[in-house]
């Protein structure tokens, strides 16, 4: 058996959680392979909306294990509520939810360390979620972390005062004037309160157990978070999250080798969006973009935030769906659009002087690179009633077949609303 890989091709908030909601019934393991609680995958069903940021996306199906990887890093607390939430929604994940003991763990000095960086860089701040994710990444590279794994050891707690007393001493020598203080008691308190919790929940070593599972013939689909456009090497680079979100990543987060992946799904959005500091190139900044944040309710689900909106990018889409080696493709949100006139789209890049650029370019500076256009027919139509691609408008499947001959990939499955029903499964 191959392990089948999701994740988001643009700047994240994609929809991934959804697709994964939609998928699960063809799967018996769905596994997170990295990023941590800076991700928000929204899940709608029923009449109820639900937000994940650590547990993995398949839980709302009582038939599939849900694995959270090596490569995920995990905040106790947030975990804690996680699961705790879920519960008080009348959905127990216990029984069916592993932890790899590799995953690292974010300390609460950790997410002080987060808040202090951004501090100190002012104007210049990359728009951190503030979750404590980069500096427990980069503990991790840097041989300094703790793991899932350290809370069943022996001398855990002094392993923690040891990493926390070296963030206090970075914490020290930093110009911190004007920031919050930050509530080290009441954090290290609900902390090791939560790290308890953690002991009570199924650890297991999952790189042996997810090859087993593929021995015996299994079928498990590897969960991203965030997008391609926010991994650590190939993002909008230093506007990036901490890890790997590519299609490689699931390898390394899993420890699955790359000749047992199998399909790689591709998720974006009909248009794109952003949130936090970064390049930005078909960025709308006016009442066009205000329209689609507002049809679309484009606000972060981790933190709040407005994201920045824009048109469809296709030399994006086409990078991403490169690197990432997809074969299938998801469009979400397409109903979003069903109220313009026209739509445009991104074909390319061209320097100031008219000179087209090939391929996906190193710098994004708005001086020197400027989106290509043309401009479609909108299908002005409602499209969360729709119940099959028959009935699609002809502007829609006209849109669909562009990104399809742009990118050489087939748009398998179309969303036309939040709910899972919502969701249309189209012929490749």
């Amino acid at each position: 058996m191959k392990v089948d890989v999701l994740l988001g091709l643009q700047w994240g908030d994609e929809g991934k959680g959804k697709v994964v909601d939609v998928l699960t019934p063809g799967y018996d393991v769905i596994a997170r392979f990295q990023g941590g609680p800076n991700a928000g995958h929204t899940l709608l069903f029923d009449g109820v909306k639900h937000v994940l940021h650590t547990i993995p996306s398949g839980v709302f199906r009582p038939e599939a294990w849900n694995v959270v990887g090596n490569g995920v890093v995990i905040d106790p607390v947030v975990f804690r509520r996680e699961v705790e939430g879920l519960m008080g929604r009348g959905v127990d994940p216990r029984p069916r939810l592993l932890i790899s003991r590799k995953a690292h763990l974010i300390l609460p000095s950790h997410r002080a360390l987060d808040v202090a960086n951004e501090h100190v860089k002012g104007k210049a701040r990359i728009g951190s979620t503030l979750k404590g994710i980069g500096p427990t990444y980069m503990d991790k590279t840097g041989r300094n972390g703790l793991r899932v794994g350290d809370v069943e050891g022996a001398h855990f707690v002094e392993r923690y005062a040891a990493l926390r007393e070296k963030h206090r001493a970075m914490l020290a020598g930093m110009d911190l004037e004007g920031m919050a203080p930050f509530d080290w008691e009441g954090a290290e308190r609900e902390w090791h309160e939560a790290v308890g919790f953690l002991r009570t929940l199924q650890l297991v070593d999952s790189e042996g157990l997810l090859n087993g599972h593929l021995r015996e013939g299994k079928r498990i689909l590897a969960e991203g978070a965030q997008g391609t456009m926010l991994d650590i090497d190939f993002g909008t680079y230093p506007f990036v999250t901490s890890s790997h979100t590519v299609a490689a990543g699931a390898c390394t987060g899993l420890g699955i080798a790359p000749n047992r992946i199998g399909e790689v799904i591709g998720i974006f959005k009909a248009y794109c969006t952003r949130v936090g500091s970064g390049p930005f190139p078909t960025e709308l900044e006016d009442e066009v973009g205000e329209r689609m944040r507002t049809i679309g309710g484009e606000f972060g689900s981790t933190t709040g935030r407005p994201r920045r909106c824009g048109w469809l990018d296709l030399a994006q889409l086409r990078y991403a769906v490169e690197i990432n080696g997809v074969t299938q493709l998801a469009m979400m949100k397409a109903d979003v659009l069903g109220t313009f006139d026209t739509i445009r789209v991104c074909t390319h890049y061209e320097r100031p002087d008219g000179t087209p650029i090939a391929g996906y370019p190193f710098e994004l500076d708005a001086e020197t690179v400027r989106p290509v256009y043309v401009d479609l027919p909108g299908w002005k139509t409602d499209l969360t009633g729709l119940q099959d691609a028959e009935s699609m408008p002809a502007a829609l499947r006209d849109y669909i077949a562009r990104i399809e001959s742009a990118v050489n990939v087939p748009v398998t499955l179309l969303s036309v609303g939040p709910d899972r029903g919502q969701t249309l499964h189209l012929p490749a």
